[in-house]
Parts: C-alpha cells; sequence; structure tokens
C-alpha cells in the first residue's frame, strides 16, 4: 500500500496529482500561516503594537535556524522523490537517517551560539529602544524550542516526498492550532504576556513532534529507519548539503533582509515603520499560501517523474504549476491592492500605524501576479537536483536584486525607496529565471522527447 502511493507520482494523471499534493501542502501553509497572523493579531491588542515590532526582530534569528532543519529536508527529500522513482529504497533510507543527525547537529549548535551572544544579535536585527526587552524575553525562550521545530520541518518534506501530502499537512496543522490555543491561555487568560507567547510557541513545537515520531513509528509511512542509517554518509551529506543550501541560503539571505529592513526603517520612520514592515510581512507569509503550496506540491512530483527519466511528465507538471500558481497569485494581489485598509485594523488601532501601513502593503505586493514564474522556476532546479542554478534563481530575488535596491534608493527617495524595492527585485527577479528555466527545458528536456 505504501509503495503504490509514491508510485503514483510516475502515473496519475498530472493536474490531479498536483491538485492532491498542493491543496494539503496549502493548507497546511494555510494554517500555519494563520497561527503566525493570529498570534500577531492577539500579541498587538492583548500586549501593544512594540510587541509585533519585538516579535520581528525576533523571527529572522530563530526562522534561520530553524532553516537549517527545511534546508537538509527539501535538499534530502529531493533526493529521496529521485531514489523512490529510480527504486533506490536504502539510499531513500540513509538519506533520510543522515537528515536527522544532520539537523540535530547543526541547530544545537546554533542555538548555543545565539544564546551565548542573545543581546548582541537581538540588538544587530533592530532591537532597538522600547523593541528591546520584549524582543529578548521573546528570544530567549523560543531559541530552547528550535531544534525541535528543525526537525519538524525537515521530515515534513520528507512525508510529503513519500507521497503522503495528507500527514504533512496534519504536522503543520498540529503546531499552529495549538499554539493558537495557548496564546489564548497563557497571554489572555494567565497574562503572562511576552513570555506567554514564546511559551505558546515553543510548546507547540513539542505537539508537531510527537505526531512526526507517531507517523515514522506507525504503518503509515514507507521509511522504517534502523540506527545503522543514522551515521553520515560522506556522498549523501555532500549531496543534501549542496542542494539544502539553496534553501538555507534563502533563509539566510531573508534573515540578512530583516536586519537590513528593521534597522533602515528604525532610522528612517522609527517604530511606527518598523510595525509597518511587520504587518506587511506576516501578510506576505500568509496572502501566499496557495502559491507556496502549488510550489510545494510540485517538487515531489518534478522530483520522482526526473528519476524515473519521464521528461514528458516533468515537462508537463512545470507547465500547470505555474499556471495554477499565477492564477492564485493574480487572486491574492487583487485582494491585497482592495483591502489594506480593513486588513490593517486587525493588527492594531494605533493611529500612526493605520496611516502609513496600508499604503506601505500596497507597494509590498505590487508585483505579486507574476511571483509564479520565479518561485516554481528556481524549485524546478532543486527538484532535479542542480543546486547552482537553484541557489542563484532562489538567491535572485533578495539577495541580488531587493538588498543592493533597499540600500541605494533610500538615498534619493527616503523610505518610498524602501517600499518601492519589492516590486522592482520582483520583476527583475522572474525575468532572469523565466531566461534560464527556458534554457533549461529547451536543452534537457524537449530532445529527450522526440
Amino acid at each position: 500500500m505504501a509503495t503504490t502511493s509514491s508510485q503514483d507520482l510516475g502515473t496519475k494523471p498530472i493536474s490531479k496529482l498536483i491538485i492532491k499534493q498542493a491543496l494539503p501542502a496549502s493548507i497546511g501553509i494555510l494554517v500555519m500561516s494563520l497561527n503566525i497572523l493570529v498570534d500577531t493579531i492577539f500579541v498587538g491588542n492583548w500586549i501593544g503594537s512594540t510587541a509585533i515590532a519585538a516579535i520581528n526582530v525576533v523571527l529572522p534569528v530563530s526562522f534561520f535556524i530553524a532553516a537549517l532543519g527545511m534546508a537538509i529536508g527539501i535538499g534530502g527529500s529531493s533526493i529521496i522523490s529521485r531514489a523512490l522513482g529510480a527504486d533506490q529504497r536504502q539510499k531513500a533510507l540513509k538519506t533520510l537517517g543522515n537528515q536527522i543527525t544532520l539537523t540535530l547537529l547543526l541547530t544545537l549548535t546554533m542555538v548555543t551560539i545565539g544564546l551565548l551572544f542573545a543581546d548582541a544579535i537581538i540588538s544587530s536585527f533592530g532591537g532597538k529602544g522600547d523593541i528591546f526587552e520584549p524582543a529578548k524575553i521573546y528570544y530567549e525562550i523560543v531559541l530552547y524550542g528550535v531544534p525541535v521545530l528543525a526537525l519538524c520541518m525537515m521530515a515534513n518534506t520528507v512525508i510529503r516526498a513519500e507521497g503522503k501530502p495528507k500527514f504533512a499537512m496534519y504536522a503543520m496543522m498540529i503546531p499552529s492550532v495549538s499554539n493558537l490555543l495557548m496564546d489564548y491561555i497563557f497571554i489572555y487568560i494567565l497574562d503572562f504576556g511576552m513570555a506567554g507567547a514564546a511559551w505558546a510557541t515553543t510548546l507547540s513545537y513539542v505537539f508537531c513532534f510527537l505526531f512526526i515520531l507517531w507517523f515514522y513509528g506507525s504503518d503509515r509511512s514507507e521509511l522504517k529507519l534502523s540506527f545503522s542509517h543514522l551515521g553520515l554518509n560522506v556522498p549523501i551529506v555532500r549531496e543534501i548539503t549542496s542542494l539544502g543550501f539553496v534553501t538555507l541560503a534563502r533563509q539566510a539571505v531573508v534573515s540578512i533582509t530583516y536586519l537590513f529592513m528593521n534597522n533602515i526603517l528604525f532610522d528612517l520612520g522609527g517604530e511606527t515603520s518598523v510595525t509597518s514592515y511587520a504587518i506587511a510581512g506576516r501578510m506576505l507569509m500568509f496572502a501566499m499560501f496557495p502559491v507556496l503550496g502549488v510550489t510545494q506540491g510540485f517538487l515531489p512530483i518534478a522530483g520522482f517523474n526526473y528519476g524515473a527519466q519521464n521528461y514528458h511528465r516533468v515537462r508537463e507538471t512545470l507547465n500547470i504549476a505555474i499556471k495554477y500558481a499565477a492564477i492564485l497569485a493574480s487572486i491574492v494581489f487583487i485582494i491585497l491592492m482592495l483591502f489594506p485598509e480593513q486588513i490593517t485594523r486587525m493588527f492594531t488601532s494605533d493611529a500612526d500605524v493605520l496611516r502609513q501601513a496600508p499604503n506601505d502593503m500596497r507597494w509590498v505586493f505590487a508585483a505579486t501576479p507574476i511571483i509564479a514564474w520565479q518561485l516554481i522556476g528556481a524549485a524546478y532546479f532543486q527538484a532535479i537536483g542542480k543546486a547552482r542554478p537553484a541557489l542563484l534563481l532562489t538567491l535572485s530575488r533578495q539577495g541580488f536584486f531587493f538588498i543592493p535596491l533597499i540600500l541605494i534608493l533610500p538615498q534619493f527617495y527616503g523610505e518610498f525607496g524602501v517600499w518601492i524595492s519589492f516590486p522592482i527585485s520582483d520583476v527583475l527577479a522572474t525575468i532572469v529565471t523565466a531566461y534560464f528555466l527556458n534554457r533549461e527545458v529547451k536543452k534537457n528536456l524537449i530532445p529527450k522527447d522526440v
């Protein structure tokens, strides 16, 4: 039964497969994003708008460490998808074992460093003035749970690579729902403030981890590990890290972006501008859930069929995924252009933020309809195991375009220069990705089919 599930990726109609893979992924991302969104609403209304800015300071640090697990997960899942497609089950098992070992070694090391240099890190990421103290409270508690979160993020991608998208969805939903329940108890009822928000987040990771342990201990998974699979294998580690480095580099650039944005906006507009960016950032995580769901659903299908040398199915998967993602991105764009004021009011009643945030949000999402080409295009190279182009295209938007723009444009246009950097970088990155993707398809997919 389990074997049939992964083999479906190479036989079932592509449209149905993408929906089957993307729908649970989208729901999982939606619930996770709703968690972040509602968590921010709770914090803003029950603690204060400065608390929103404080969490925005901490997130890039904690998410970067947790992204080690996601990077290892996605890098290893690409190997697992292709190994299952090529009927190399032992390689798939060894890869999963190595993913677990690498995740634990790296995240525990990073958390230790993060706790030793807490004050300096918080200040560097924009935790200044009134933001510092609540940021430090949140930071220290959340960091204890980050290795557990990293394991959950790693395992989630592997569950999807097995062709079990519903269980991957459940793994994403459990911490989200539990976090909101504990937010209500710790913040609203017990009045623990920032510490309550942090403990709610940390404990939610534990619930997710317990579910994943159950999944791999049951007969739902076709990957049954033994201790021998945990020993590091140099060729597998090299392949995991080369492919996973794409995801890690992306998250590193995201963290660097937060560092620059929080500091630049604090200097230009103080706590109000940092809070405005925090709200736009939460909406960016939330509103893009259907597009990210299609991207996540696309990865195992493309990887499996590439490993099985079904190149016509890879091409079809690519085309359908871009079409679905573009339609969904356009819907997101319309909603956010029409209702930014109403969205901002959900987070805060602060008059200064209410005046500024809606217009900022419109600029952040101005190029959303075209973003599908960039996301799917970069993910394609990762799915087929081509780490270098995947890395370069993944970094193109924020690393090559956005960060230079936010350093240059504010010198001429002030804070407005920061906000117009969003659509400009989206357009430039999409053009570059479309060029390389089109060249790759013509060179390596079409000739093998004719």
